[in-house]
């Protein structure tokens, strides 16, 4: 694979280290990691790297995003990094193409620079998928009520807008009730560095109603 095709983003070696500290709190260490939206694919090669026995899985709708992440990917070399996937949360049956069901998903940076539709589709399909118990993992800027939004955040915001109306930062508590309906429970929230949030959901019991 060229190395032409492997895409770079400045802030994926500023937020690996922290966004890895949360993961090894709460990934398997072993079984099938899915990665949606994985943009270039530095996230991918960095953290299969840290979990040699989990399977990562890495997608985006974007075929340019596929040729980096195969890019970044074969300069790993690495067994655990399977081929990116073609998957668009835009659509409704997105989890339906999967062979495998994953032991845990992972979304860095999507909700704010996606249609809240991309979103939807994310948590539905996520309650679809995972096993009980297992984790999604959302990783970005939020808002939050009753908590100040960060004056870069903001701008940020008001950047997304000025790019497409449809995106821009979520409300955190809209992302939560919405996950509670599809059988998804709210676990922790961890603060992260330049005004980020992780925030990670589990699998509720089956009893647990689904909108």
């Amino acid at each position: 694979m060229s190395e032409e095709k492997a895409l770079h983003a400045p802030a994926t070696t500023r937020n690996r280290d922290p966004i890895l500290a949360v993961l090894r709190q709460v990934l398997p260490q072993e079984g099938l990691l899915l990665e949606i939206a994985a943009g270039t694919g530095e996230h991918a090669a960095y953290f299969a790297a840290a979990f040699p026995d989990l399977l990562w899985q890495a997608s985006d709708p974007d075929p340019d995003a596929r040729s980096s992440i195969a890019a970044h990917a074969a300069r790993a070399a690495l067994p655990n990094l399977l081929p990116p996937l073609d998957l668009d949360m835009e659509q409704a049956d997105w989890d339906k193409t999967l062979k495998a069901i994953p032991d845990a998903i992972l979304a860095i940076n999507l909700l704010h620079i996606s249609p809240w539709r991309a979103t939807e589709g994310l948590l539905k399909g996520a309650a679809r998928l995972l096993p009980f118990g297992a984790p999604l993992i959302l990783y970005g800027p939020f808002r939050r009520k009753g908590v100040a939004t960060a004056p870069s955040n903001e701008a940020f915001d008001a950047s997304l807008k000025a790019r497409d109306l449809r995106w821009g930062l979520r409300l955190l508590e809209d992302v939560a009730d919405l996950a509670e309906a599809q059988g998804l429970t709210l676990d922790r929230v961890v603060e992260m560095p330049a005004n980020n949030l992780t925030v990670v959901f589990r699998r509720a019991s089956e009893t647990q109603s689904r909108a």
